[in-house]
């Protein structure tokens, strides 16, 4: 039997992309909150003896993580055959050492919490600093798939002579990749971080030729500070108006306006979260995964 895919939550047409190019079968299933905030969920497809999918992209993760651990353990309770998860954007990666005595490590404890649930995680550009993999904080098969192909090809047919501007060295190996797929030209620039909405960026890299077009990449836009330093930093060098890319775009609270207010050319994204700015799809790399991960579950149950 195909494989049930549960959408917990989504970009609009990931689901449905997915389902289409891997033949998976949609489930249904019922939530609502009790008054007291609770989480009540049924699975309404049966499951038994079938492989389970759940698609949840874990922005807000506080809100999102219990429902995401109740559907799993639903599906196994009620006879699963295997339980993955489609996390096309993964929370908690950041924290991931003690900067201060006593700070909780959050990227290990939550990689913990959730491989204990699953059988397997499928992600995109998880943002991976101190550890070199996913597997290096995941017990359950991990695979990161990457947005450098969908993102250069809508490069390639929207955007004129584009130059890359990474906003940090960390940003360097990905934004190259990049701009090799798309056959373009790229640079990266430095950033100071002072605090969770407090960045500065250095303006060194920024002589761009003659009517190129500047287009700042960054892989998650949360606050926005960094696209924002950069878009500021481009219109003062006198250049072009700059297209912003964001791979996941969180744009917590106001950001997306603030950075509108900046007046770049254009702000895209993927649609590794739902989001307005979705114009890059992601469906193509998480799908060439799904595969390799439900080959790699079944054999680790094997052992």
């Amino acid at each position: 039997m195909k494989p049930l895919l549960f959408t917990l939550n989504g970009a609009a047409g990931l689901a449905e992309a997915l389902a289409n190019g891997l033949g998976l079968e949609p489930g249904a299933f019922e939530t609502r909150q009790f008054p007291d905030g609770e989480t009540y969920l049924r699975l309404l497809s049966a499951v038994a003896g079938r492989d389970v999918v759940l698609l949840c992209t874990l922005d807000h993760p506080d809100l999102r993580t219990l429902p995401l651990l109740f559907a799993a353990a639903a599906a196994k309770e009620q006879g699963a055959r295997s339980v993955g998860l489609i996390a096309p954007y993964l929370g908690y990666m950041r924290q991931d050492k003690a900067f201060q005595p006593g700070e909780a490590v959050t990227s290990v404890s939550y990689a913990r919490l959730l491989s204990g649930a699953i059988d397997w995680l499928i992600t995109v550009d998880p943002h991976l600093h101190r550890h070199p993999t996913l597997d290096a904080i995941y017990t359950a098969p991990s695979f990161a798939v990457t947005a450098a192909e969908p993102i250069a090809e809508w490069l390639r047919t929207h955007v004129l002579d584009p130059v890359l501007i990474g906003p940090d060295e960390e940003s360097a190996q990905w934004v190259g990749r990049i701009a090799e797929l798309a056959q373009a030209r790229f640079t990266v620039l430095r950033k100071t971080r002072r605090g969770d909405r407090d960045v500065s960026i250095a303006g060194d890299g920024l002589d761009l030729p003659p009517g190129a077009t500047p287009v700042i990449i960054d892989d998650i836009a949360s606050s926005a500070r960094t696209m924002i330093e950069a878009v500021r930093l481009v219109h003062a060098a006198g250049h072009r108006p700059p297209v912003c890319v964001a791979v996941h775009p969180v744009f917590a609270g106001d950001s997306f306006e603030r950075l509108q207010a900046e007046r770049p050319a254009e702000i895209v994204s993927s649609n590794s979260i739902a989001h307005p700015s979705n114009a890059i799809d992601v469906s193509g790399p998480i799908a060439a995964a799904v595969g390799l991960a439900m080959t790699a579950a079944a054999a680790g149950k094997e052992r």
